[in-house]
């Protein structure tokens, strides 16, 4: 055969293998990487109903050892955890021992200590489901809803990088202010027959105070990260300048994600990866304020990106913020196992899991309508971007292969 009929032949064999992965990775089940990912998608559908009121029945600890010894290097809870309802109904339920102003950031919240020394984060309510913000797509409260939701989306696309989250009602009167301290009730304040509180952070103002319905007010309760894994805060490298007139180098430099990948700890390692399943996440949930984020401490850039402060969220169904998926479409790769996800998602499935994830949860309806679907519009998205990013420069260049299983020490 002659030289020039070879090259031919050779052209069409790659061809039709690139066409090959794309097929199998599109949706089908031809690839061990896709069957092995259909397998650990059915385990999430098999789990995601949660029973209301679930108790833990077979062991003698806590639902907060329980929720600690899920942790490792690379997931806050593990594939499969059938115990999962009965933490969450411990959080919704708990008796709150201890109550005080918020950590640290911009928004308001308050840290709780539950019964049994377990401390968590309370988001208050601040807008009604309906409610649309207006503005930049950071703009606005923190929503409490958005925590719950991103929490659960979290569990479907099969990330497991979130802290757990449950919505809650507390009664002002009778759970916080017999255990709160003197600087949490320096806060508070009645505006006609609401109780409300203002707290101690960046924006918190007097004359922008959280109130109740009457003394019950709504919230989420966000499990907080054993002492024994420390967080370390990284500057996002596709962060915002949140100033105006002012772009960030990625804004305007469409090789930007050349100079992050040579930048530890990018430049090894599943970081980078990480950064890029963060954008899609955000992108779906239109959360554009994630100018920082956490890993665990001392992890030599191996840890995950741990899916923290997810309540710039959920603000407004019909803006869909492309600038979130910079990471993505600069980058144009995604991990194997994200993409095949991804695609399992399609046709509605996204905005049906959530449905059915969410109807567990205390403070249901989570979300409203109009943001779900949203969920299924942005995922097209998505799926559209990564396309590109294949016809662009080949299936091999864009889908990774980074299934990095650490073990828990």
């Amino acid at each position: 055969m002659k030289l020039k009929q070879r090259m031919v032949v050779l052209c069409a064999v790659l061809l039709l293998l690139g066409l090959a992965k794309i097929f199998l990775l599109d949706g089908g089940e031809g690839s061990a990487a896709s069957r092995r990912d259909l397998r650990a998608f059915r385990k999430m559908e098999a789990g995601l109903s949660l029973s209301r009121g679930a108790r833990l029945t077979h062991t003698l600890q806590s639902p907060w050892e329980i929720a600690s010894q899920w942790v490792g290097p690379r997931e806050v809870y593990p594939e499969e955890t059938p115990e999962l309802a009965a933490v969450l109904t411990a959080l919704s339920a708990a008796r709150i021992e201890r109550a005080d102003v918020g950590y640290k950031g911009t928004q308001l919240k308050a840290l709780l200590v539950l019964d049994g020394g377990q401390k968590v984060v309370f988001k208050p309510k601040r807008y009604n489901r309906d409610y649309v913000v207006e503005g930049e797509p950071y703009a606005g409260y923190d929503r409490h809803n958005a925590e719950v939701a991103a929490f659960h989306l979290d569990r479907i696309l099969g990330f497991r990088r979130a802290p757990l989250v449950v919505g809650r009602y507390i009664n002002l009167r009778t759970e916080i202010k017999p255990v709160a301290t003197d600087q949490l009730l320096s806060t508070f304040l009645m505006q006609g027959n609401n109780t409300c509180f203002y707290g101690k952070c960046y924006y918190c103002r007097e004359s922008e105070p959280a109130c109740a319905e009457g003394e019950i007010m709504e919230g989420s309760l966000t499990l907080w990260l054993p002492d024994v894994w420390p967080l370390q805060k990284h500057r996002h490298p596709w962060g915002r300048t949140y100033r105006e007139g002012k772009l960030a180098r990625w804004e305007y430099d469409e090789s930007y994600c050349d100079a992050v990948k040579k930048m530890p700890p990018y430049d090894a390692g599943p970081r980078l990866l990480d950064v890029i399943d963060t954008a899609i996440f955000d992108y779906l949930i239109g959360n554009a304020d994630r100018h920082h984020y956490e890993s665990f401490q001392d992890d030599g850039g191996a840890s995950m990106l741990i899916l923290l402060d997810n309540a710039k969220s959920f603000g407004n169904a019909a803006l869909d913020e492309r600038s979130i998926l910079a990471p993505l479409y600069q980058c144009c790769m995604v991990r194997v196992s994200t993409w095949n996800r991804l695609n399992l998602l399609r046709g509605g499935a996204l905005s049906s899991a959530m449905r059915q994830a969410l109807a567990f949860d205390p403070i249901h309806p989570v979300l409203a309508e109009p943001h779900l679907a949203a969920l299924d519009r942005r995922l097209s998205g998505v799926i559209a971007t990564v396309k590109q990013c294949m016809e662009a420069q080949g299936p091999d260049n864009t889908l990774i292969e980074d299934r990095m299983n650490l073990p828990h020490p």
